[in-house]
């Protein structure tokens, strides 16, 4: 049997066109014809032009496809949908590719890739296979790199990864000068992320330096955003001797003030600064009142150096009016700059029976693989909502009106976040279900009874 696949990157001569979906041609010089089929979805924010690679697996488990070109070829259609056809009796192995070099093989430096949550058997009686999707990933297995650090001026250093790192694990004990001329270490004060490229963090100073002398800045143990982790690594210091004379300024404020979408049992505001300052002297300067000018008490939560989030420690009340005074006189740089001026946040919560519902049963739920269901809504990041079921009933409370979509994954190893699997040497993907159905929520209504039929 032969399979000849025109893929999706075919487009009409006059405007570019591309075909809606993969055209297979199955065709046999002999008495039989292979005739099974591999189907599935992918999904991705640009799901169409997503390649296909299927292996044959029935002698060999070490398929790496970044060096061993497919078997079979195939390309996802305008929605994601996908079809592999004329394969024969067997095992296979099947990588969704976004292969920018269209060379049929796995590039980890530019390609996104969806691995399998398993193999696929298609016996002799078998003719379709449905239901193998896959979500897209980046696969990095490469450590950062600390490239540079150049002060800014002599209260400030600027430091260039090779990648963006996570910041949630380092502070700036992590980093560390070394006068090598008189063999002496240097303390750094703050860490912080700031007004810089997603490469780039700041870090600060208060200790002098001598400049004439060979400066290095050393780095211990920081993270990539994937999980990769640098043990140590240096950069000689770029030196600067001008002072610091700007002031701190506020970044962003989120939600944007004027708000009024605010949850009154989950209030939680980020203000984010570019300098860092000493977060016990700044909340001095900070109020929170309702419009009766009653203090709110609260908490905040250190981001950075330079950011926080503001939490209440009591319940606010719905559609209600409160207001946050920043006195920026309290918030000192490293050389003691300050800007006199008080910043006013005004928001308003959200109306509680303005929220809604959803409600309903998850059908072929397997409860031992510990499912965690999620719902979000579409084109938002922050309106995202968790649930491990117990059973197969759930209940969605307290969510915000909108149009959403409901998926469900298992979380077998139990590490609360969904697992893409890797490639070579390969461990497979997490399993995963969306719902095709749309889901309107509309405001002080629930739904209920929803059907979220796995498969």
């Amino acid at each position: 049997s032969y399979t000849i696949t025109i893929g999706t990157d075919v487009v009409d001569y006059n405007n570019k066109n591309r075909m809606a979906e993969a055209f297979n041609l199955v065709f046999a010089t002999g008495e039989k014809i292979d005739n099974r089929t591999i189907q599935g979805n992918i999904f991705a924010d640009k799901p169409d032009g997503v390649m296909l690679f299927a292996y044959r697996i029935d002698e060999r488990d070490t398929i790496n496809p970044s060096k061993n070109k497919p078997d079979y070829v195939s390309q996802s259609g305008e929605f994601g949908q996908y079809s592999i056809a004329g394969l024969a009796q067997g095992n296979y192995r099947v990588f969704a590719v976004k292969d920018e070099f269209k060379d049929f093989l796995f590039q980890s430096e530019q390609d996104l890739i969806g691995i399998p949550s398993h193999d696929v058997y298609l016996a002799a009686e078998d003719t379709l296979f449905s239901g193998l999707n896959f979500q897209l990933t980046k696969i990095d297995t490469i450590k950062p790199r600390l490239l540079s650090a150049i002060m800014t001026d002599r209260n400030h250093i600027l430091i260039n990864f090779s990648e963006e790192i996570n910041l949630q694990e380092l502070k700036s004990d992590n980093f560390y000068l070394v006068d090598s001329t008189n063999q002496l270490n240097i303390k750094l004060s703050r860490l912080f992320k700031g007004r810089v490229k997603p490469t780039e963090l700041v870090l600060t100073l208060t200790d002098s330096i001598v400049y004439e002398n060979r400066i290095f800045l050393h780095a211990e143990k920081f993270r990539d955003i994937n999980g990769n982790v640098n043990e140590y690594d240096y950069a000689e210091l770029t030196t600067n001797d001008l002072p610091d004379t700007t002031s701190i300024n506020l970044l962003r404020v989120v939600p944007e003030r004027g708000n009024d979408q605010v949850d009154f049992l989950n209030a939680k505001i980020l203000f984010s600064f570019d300098d860092a300052f000493d977060i016990e002297i700044a909340k001095k300067g900070i109020s929170f009142t309702d419009t009766s000018k009653k203090e709110i008490e609260f908490n905040l939560e250190k981001i950075d150096d330079a950011s926080f989030h503001i939490m209440p420690t009591q319940k606010l009340k719905p559609q209600t009016y409160y207001r946050i005074f920043v006195d920026l006189n309290f918030f000192l740089d490293d050389a003691q700059n300050s800007l006199d001026s008080i910043y006013q946040y005004g928001f308003k919560t959200f109306n509680g029976q303005d929220f809604t519902a959803l409600s309903g049963k998850v059908v072929n739920i397997d409860l031992s693989k510990n499912p965690i269901l999620i719902l979000e809504e579409k084109g938002s990041r922050t309106n995202k909502y968790e649930l491990k079921p117990k059973s197969e009933k759930f209940e969605f409370n307290r969510v915000k009106p909108g149009e959403y979509k409901i998926s469900c994954y298992y979380d077998t190893n139990e590490d609360g976040k969904y697992s893409y699997g890797f490639p070579f040497p390969y461990e497979a993907a997490e399993m995963f279900f969306v719902s095709t159905a749309d889901l309107t929520l509309p405001p002080r209504w629930a739904v209920t009874d929803f059907e979220f039929i796995l498969k």
